[in-house]
């Protein structure tokens, strides 16, 4: 059954990065808070950036609750599921933050996405994670699902946007500058990128 792991390494980095679909999921400290669970997919959006830290690239949404939640303390869990193969869970439990587009590392960590265009997809963030605790599990209720392709709606939609008009778009959506509870949420207007 279920495993505690050292490190992401070996046969569990294989199974994340071989998954075309992982949750996230996020919460503000305040017990009456809105938890938050997101599904995040694209391929080669995801990297492993060595044994204890993962990150995935933020693209534009109508909210920004991960960046709000994590801004406020950090915390977040990953899970991916086989749909696919042997059944399997596996959860990455850790210390998250948000690295926005005029971070100094920001040209450093894109580049552990060489697969994407992520100029298509109104990036605003690479959510760099670092694992506190990964552990896996059986996964037998898990149904088999197909993976057929990745949708191209976001990348159509996001890639007739420059930095003013995502600026603008961002705007005008109610939960992106704060959270639905009321947290900073992604710094608006967007800066320019250091890339």
């Amino acid at each position: 059954m279920g495993k505690t792991y050292e490190r992401i390494d070996g046969r569990l980095r294989t199974f994340i990065e071989a998954q075309p679909l992982f949750f996230t999921a996020t919460a503000p400290l305040s017990g009456d808070g809105t938890v938050n669970l997101s599904p995040k997919g694209l391929t080669g959006s995801f990297a492993v950036v060595d044994e204890h830290t993962v990150a995935y690239l933020d693209f534009a949404g109508s909210t920004a609750e991960t960046v709000a939640h994590l801004r406020e303390n950090g915390r977040i869990t990953l899970m991916w599921c086989a749909f696919q193969g042997p059944p399997n869970i596996v959860r990455v439990h850790g210390r998250g933050e948000p690295v926005f587009r005029d971070d100094p590392r920001w040209a450093e960590l894109l580049g552990h996405f060489p697969d994407i265009d992520a100029t298509q997809h109104g990036l605003r963030a690479i959510i760099v994670v670092t694992a506190e605790l990964v552990r896996d599990s059986c996964g037998y209720a898990v149904p088999f699902m197909s993976y057929d392709e990745d949708r191209d709606l976001h990348g159509r939609r996001f890639a007739r946007e420059d930095d003013a008009s995502l600026s603008a778009y961002f705007s005008k959506k109610e939960y992106i500058a704060q959270s639905i509870d009321g947290l900073p949420g992604l710094p608006l207007p967007l800066p320019p990128t250091t890339v």
